[in-house]
């Protein structure tokens, strides 16, 4: 018995019961989908970061090795070695005026030449036709459409975390008013075997007390399962293997608003229509950008080297180039019809935004209206519960003085059953259309435990 106790401890301390508050912050913590999400943020950020270093230019080493044969390469090669002679044209074949028409044979057929090309080289866009500066207004309001999308996200999960959370309460309560079912129909086996025993029913009545007796014990099986698979989704979102049990309902209460102001709320606060308003101007700045096309380019290139038919720094062999270039196209196919391609999708872009303004004003009506009832129902399953809580009461007197049959009873405290259970998926059904209200708001998940 001590080993057995021992063996339990450290099951018990790894154990735990958690609040909503609990559940969602684990999940914020630990939620791998949600982390992998978040770094679209990052990689926002780094192309916004890679839009502004355009500003600074380009500065590059290379180190190109050559061998050649090719006359013209051969000589070109000797020329930047700062090498080239007279006997690369044929001095020492020239003999005279006749050798005029002598071919050099070292001009023509050289042998083959290294050449090791080293250069450091920056290039500076001085003006794209303003390019890069949209480039950058680009970068960063997708930096800030991602940090929306984000927390549209988290917001998301909130309610999926909710659902699990009540979920598993609902579960929970379910085995409470089974355990209060199944003391009400052990009674009635009990009742019936001492009525039995006194000869005032016959063994029908017990038999069918028994089954009944049963078919509890089966629900019970039923909604322990339940209750473990509802616990595994709330571990799996949360990424807390150690949760094994819950508290009470989350009770998610709506702000007390007509659905005019509600409307105007979700406009302000939605992250998800803040996206879209950040894709609309994302478009226009796109649109700006490939306007470019009117514009001339200016840039400068800067470069200093040396070439060498050895793999060694020579100052001797060194050169600079400074060099500057203006470019406008009066006709580069395909560009007028990318800008106006631009100007469609922001066109596009724009429609949609109202048509998701649109969306979010009729969603939030729904859910609103879907939470009026549901609580609407609250005061009716409550009031069934407790009508069919007396009744069962009054039967049971009733079967105990021999006015009504064993099948009646058993048919009220199946009532009464039920009436229990649909109280509780009332409950759980107005939790979450409360949450669902404060998700189309555009509002965090909060409250107070009910």
């Amino acid at each position: 018995m001590k080993k057995m106790i021992i063996g339990l401890i450290p099951a018990l301390m790894l154990a735990s019961t958690v609040s909503f508050e609990e559940a969602l912050n684990d999940a914020y913590t630990n939620n791998n989908d949600l982390k992998a999400k978040k770094l679209n943020i990052e990689m926002a950020k780094q192309d916004f970061s890679k839009a502004k270093m355009f500003d600074f230019g380009r500065l590059y080493f290379e180190e190109t090795f050559s061998r050649t044969n090719n006359a013209l390469y051969v000589f070109g090669d000797k020329l930047s070695q700062r090498e080239a002679t007279f006997l690369d044209f044929g001095a020492d074949q020239f003999t005279g005026p006749s050798a005029l028409k002598v071919a050099p044979k070292n001009l023509n057929h050289p042998h083959f030449r290294d050449n090791y090309a080293t250069k450091i080289a920056y290039d500076l866009p001085i003006f794209t036709g303003f390019k890069i500066k949209y480039a950058k207004e680009i970068a960063k309001l997708q930096v800030k459409a991602q940090k929306f999308k984000y927390q549209r996200n988290k917001n998301k999960l909130a309610v999926e975390v909710l659902k699990a959370y009540n979920g598993a309460v609902a579960a929970k309560y379910f085995i409470e008013a089974l355990k209060s079912a199944k003391k009400t129909t052990t009674s009635f086996v009990k009742m019936t075997n001492n009525m039995y025993k006194q000869g005032v029913i016959v063994k029908s009545d017990v038999l069918n007390a028994e089954e009944r007796d049963s078919e509890i014990d089966s629900k019970l099986i039923e909604a322990q399962n339940r209750y473990k698979l509802a616990l595994s989704y709330l571990r799996f979102l949360t990424g807390n293997s150690d949760i094994d049990d819950v508290k009470t309902f989350k009770v998610i209460v709506a702000p007390e608003s007509d659905l005019k102001t509600l409307q105007e709320e979700a406009l302000q606060n939605r992250n998800d229509i803040k996206y879209m308003k950040s894709n609309v101007d994302t478009m226009k700045n796109k649109v700006k950008m490939d306007k470019n096309i009117y514009y001339p380019t200016i840039g400068t290139h800067l470069e200093y080297g040396q070439n060498n038919k050895d793999p060694q720094l020579n100052r001797n062999k060194d050169y600079y180039m400074i060099s500057a270039r203006l470019t406008y196209n009066f006709i580069n196919p395909g560009d007028k019809e990318e800008l106006q391609k631009s100007k469609i999708q922001a066109a596009q872009t724009a429609l949609y935004y109202k048509h998701m303004q649109n969306g979010i004003k009729m969603e939030v009506e729904q859910k609103l209206l879907n939470l009026q009832a549901k609580t609407a129902v609250i005061k009716t399953k409550i009031k069934n519960r407790d009508l069919a809580e007396n009744i069962l009461h009054q039967y049971t007197s009733m079967y105990k003085n021999g006015i009504i049959n064993i099948s009646r009873l058993l048919m009220k405290q199946s009532e009464k059953q039920k009436a229990d259970a649909e109280l509780i998926k009332a409950k759980y059904d107005q939790a979450l259309a409360a949450a669902e209200l404060e998700l189309a708001i555009g509002k965090k998940i909060k409250g107070e435990n009910k």
